[in-house]
């Protein structure tokens, strides 16, 4: 018995937010086995009962899904970045994203952010696991091509209904200057309580590096076709490494 789940999404827009969109999860051509979500069993169960909790508290209390820039336009107005030099439009990104709360600003050259898009078109989904009271849950991304966003919702929500399940944490990766001044920028938000700033910050790299790495890439690959050659406990050890290191470098 083979299943499939489906991805699905629908954007509508807001009438409060004229400058952000509002994306749900409905439906998408891409698609995931049930057998392999089914093999990744070793989500919240490894996460103390405190933990758990605290996630789904707060999937109840979130009222809507996702509400991020369509545009760059959007984030910030173009027209300040106009003559400005690759060094003074990174330092303005990192600046404007210091000041507010819940939100990163991230900076990537223009081929990295270009090479990203174009794997992650070819493979939208993957997986990332947040690791916090010596255990771990598990994010799954989908990539949305016509907003360059990704999206990262709770593996389990998707696992009993990926219509409903809601993003906690997206990126969006723009490429505007990718030509001009070799530059991607990119914005991370956390849009659920349940995820912390610092656990959205770094899911974010690490699902960045997920699609520049070209040795990671191959993970990636496997996920989304070659499903038995994804082995889930090997790459949550290397995962697992990566934040330890990431953690000992911010301290």
């Amino acid at each position: 018995f083979f299943a499939v789940l489906r991805f699905h999404r629908r954007c509508r827009c807001s009438s409060t937010q004229p400058n952000h969109f509002l994306v749900t999860l409905t439906e998408s051509s891409a698609t995931l086995s049930f057998t392999m979500l089914s093999s990744l069993q070793i989500s919240s169960r490894l996460l103390s009962k405190r933990a758990v909790a605290t996630i789904s508290s707060s999937r109840r209390h979130f009222s809507f899904t996702f509400a991020g820039a369509r545009k760059l336009q959007d984030i910030i107005k173009k027209e300040r970045l106009e003559g400005k030099t690759a060094a003074q439009v990174s330092d303005i990104w990192y600046t404007y994203h210091e000041e507010r709360e819940n939100v990163h600003g991230i900076i990537l050259s223009g081929q990295s952010g270009i090479t990203i898009k174009e794997r992650a078109r070819t493979c939208p989904f993957f997986v990332q696991p947040i690791f916090r009271d010596d255990g771990f849950f598990m994010l799954l991304s989908q990539f949305l091509s016509e907003y360059d966003v990704f999206m990262l919702a709770y593996l389990e929500d998707y696992k009993m209904d990926p219509a409903a399940a809601q993003p906690l944490v997206t990126c969006s990766v723009f490429t505007d200057y990718a030509d001009t001044l070799d530059l991607t920028l990119v914005r991370c938000d956390i849009v659920n309580k349940g995820i912390y700033d610092s656990e959205g910050y770094q899911v974010t790299n690490c699902l960045l590096s997920s699609y520049q790495n070209d040795d990671e890439y191959e993970a990636v690959k496997a996920f989304n076709g070659k499903q038995d050659a994804f082995d889930v406990d090997d790459y949550v050890a290397i995962q697992k490494q990566k934040w330890k290191q990431d953690q000992a470098g911010d301290v």
